[in-house]
């Protein structure tokens, strides 16, 4: 369920909000935080395995270099346009802040639908589309990762393409990689393994218990179907879960690990067909039951606008962490929070992708690779100490965790761009 509310908007109306508490800082520098530094737009011609030569649009936009390198996901969906390539770039920049990695936040995607093609089509594309965007791409420069319908075969693409241009193997420029050619331990389920830190310490904030707490997804790709795995294994009941298909209510909780093998058995598609608890038919009528469902805690995992003015009314969930970039509009959170919602947002619940891609760059950089547990230690360690840090703010300052969560990577971002200053 997508709509017509501008992600970009979005995103500098959260800016702007997190910016009125910060009265010291130049309005110079915030109009400089809602814009993108570059962007860039490429179309280019991808053979089909009919012969035929089709035009596909992708974009790559890197929204600050302030603090390094750019980092961010690449998504492949019929729905992707500049303006969201954007905002994500955006919220990347403000994520890889609050956990203070030493990024800037970038963004890039093809319009295309990846379900209606080819393995040897979507390698084709994926290696056109390297080409044409590895003027900006390089470890010390821009460093994609998977995102909406890409893959770690997609990222190993990507490297292997990015390497036949420069003549040697460059592990580093993307992360997301399959362990064999540097990729790193735990990096496939880091989102969601992040995401179920938040939805803890959220539980914690609200006096309430793992075990037994019932839980909503929306969403059930790699970020969902981890976050039900991991809350899951927690002591949490999944009640509910959606997808592009539709939504499965089963109020005994849903037995995660078996509706992952079905899923799996199924190509990774749907979970359309599974045949235990209730199933609501089709995208729109099943996210409209499941966001609205009577649960403690609700992760829209999906896409961006999923919960708006028009249906945050319904929510009645105590505790919302974003599991998707940008799910929930400026008018939601206001009701949202008028109605003693507590939310996680976006740019702390789901940080854990990009933490874990900072270590595998780390690692491909020093071509030295840690195991399982120290991954898990370290981006533990980082995600508590990033979700101590913006709900202190939002005690002194007394308001949301969202603008809280502005308040800190606004003053961090602005710092590095005084210390820095402006050249010429």
């Amino acid at each position: 369920m997508k709509n017509n509310e501008n992600p970009y908007e979005t995103a500098q109306k959260q800016i702007d909000k997190g910016a009125s508490y910060l009265p010291d800082v130049p309005p110079e520098i915030i109009n400089k935080l809602k814009k993108p530094h570059r962007e860039l737009t490429v179309n280019f011609p991808v053979r089909t395995d009919s012969g035929q030569l089709k035009i596909f649009t992708g974009y790559r936009v890197q929204h600050s270099l302030s603090a390094g390198p750019t980092k961010g996901g690449i998504r492949y969906h019929p729905a992707v346009t500049l303006d969201e390539m954007r905002a994500l770039a955006i919220w990347m920049t403000f994520k890889c802040a609050i956990v203070n990695l030493p990024f800037g936040g970038a963004k890039g995607g093809i319009r295309c639908d990846p379900r209606e093609m080819s393995k040897k089509e979507l390698e084709n594309l994926t290696r056109r589309f390297t080409y044409e965007i590895s003027i900006v791409l390089g470890p010390d420069k821009d460093i994609p990762a998977p995102d909406v319908g890409t893959t770690p075969q997609t990222m190993a693409w990507m490297m292997d393409t990015y390497s036949m241009i420069k003549g040697y193997a460059v592990p580093g420029v993307v992360t997301g990689k399959p362990i064999c050619v540097g990729g790193c331990q735990g990096r496939a389920d880091a989102t969601g393994r992040g995401i179920s830190i938040a939805c803890r310490e959220a539980l914690k904030c609200r006096d309430m218990p793992l075990r037994g707490t019932s839980v909503a997804i929306q969403g059930f790709g790699n970020v969902g179907m981890h976050t039900a795995r991991i809350l899951n294994e927690m002591g949490c009941t999944v009640v509910g879960i959606s997808d592009i298909s539709g939504a499965l209510y089963d109020p005994k909780g849903i037995d995660v690990p078996k509706l992952m093998n079905y899923v799996v058995k199924n190509n990774g598609k749907v979970i359309e067909g599974y045949d235990h608890g209730k199933f609501v038919e089709g995208i729109k009528e099943g996210n409209k039951e499941l966001l609205s469902m009577d649960v403690d805690l609700l992760v829209p995992a999906a896409m961006e606008n999923q919960i708006t003015k028009k249906n945050a009314g319904d929510v009645k969930a105590k505790i919302l962490v974003e599991g998707a970039n940008g799910p929930t509009t400026p008018e939601a959170d206001d009701i949202l929070d008028k109605n003693n919602v507590f939310l996680v947002p976006d740019i702390v619940a789901n940080a854990g992708g990009v933490i874990v891609s900072y270590f595998e760059w780390v690692q491909d950089l020093q071509s030295f690779f840690w195991d399982f547990k120290e991954i898990k230690e370290k981006l533990e360690k980082i995600m508590l100490n990033s979700f101590a840090d913006v709900l202190n703010i939002a005690r002194t300052y007394k308001v949301d965790m969202r603008t809280a969560s502005y308040i800190l990577a606004i003053s961090r971002e602005v710092e590095t761009i005084q210390v820095r200053m402006i050249w010429p």
